[in-house]
């Protein structure tokens, strides 16, 4: 048993194997060159005739595998990618002057709410004994509040949020945005 006599059989079917795992023809035939490779340096090892087919296809599936590896270590790591980064001061600094303007362009009731919890940074609770109700439906409240305010910058501004809801940056939709 040597490598020129098995390969020419099974080299078809080990390339189709590859092209159902990966996209790339260039790399399909890399994969394939070093299963050869591995198939030529360790032939030796394969007792039995009948167990040639499996065993080319576990190295195909172990060089996949390895193949995948390799890609992940080296990918760029990218600010999008990494969770724990931290947004941009400015975006903040420039979105805090634009946060009234929004604020006030509310229904009055939702305008007074948040005003006093996002910008005078009262308790919720605290201001649900001063309004006299429950602390749960002033929750509620701020909840709904957020949200209109939230469609009111997203009417004006395209928002980048991550995936945890974090706003990274904004950029304006419009040169002139009413409420800014």
């Amino acid at each position: 048993m040597n490598v020129e006599t098995i390969w020419p059989e099974y080299q078809a079917g080990l390339k189709a194997f590859l092209y159902k795992n990966v996209s790339n023809p260039d790399d399909v035939e890399d994969l394939l060159q070093e299963i050869l490779i591995k198939t030529y340096q360790n032939l030796n090892t394969v007792k039995e005739n009948t167990k040639v087919k499996s065993w080319l296809f576990q190295i195909a599936g172990n060089t996949l595998i390895d193949f995948y590896r390799s890609r992940a270590k080296g990918a760029d790591i990218t600010q999008e990618i990494l969770w724990y980064a931290q947004p941009d001061k400015n975006v903040f600094q420039q979105l805090s002057l634009c946060i009234l303007p929004f604020i006030n362009a509310l229904p009055e009731e939702e305008a007074k709410l948040l005003t006093a919890v996002e910008i005078d940074g009262l308790s919720q609770k605290a201001y649900a004994e001063k309004i006299g109700v429950k602390y749960s439906t002033l929750k509620s409240r701020v909840q709904k509040s957020r949200q209109m305010l939230y469609g009111l910058f997203s009417d004006c501004c395209e928002l980048s949020i991550d995936h945890k809801g974090n706003l990274m940056d904004f950029q304006a939709k419009r040169k002139n945005c009413s409420s800014c």
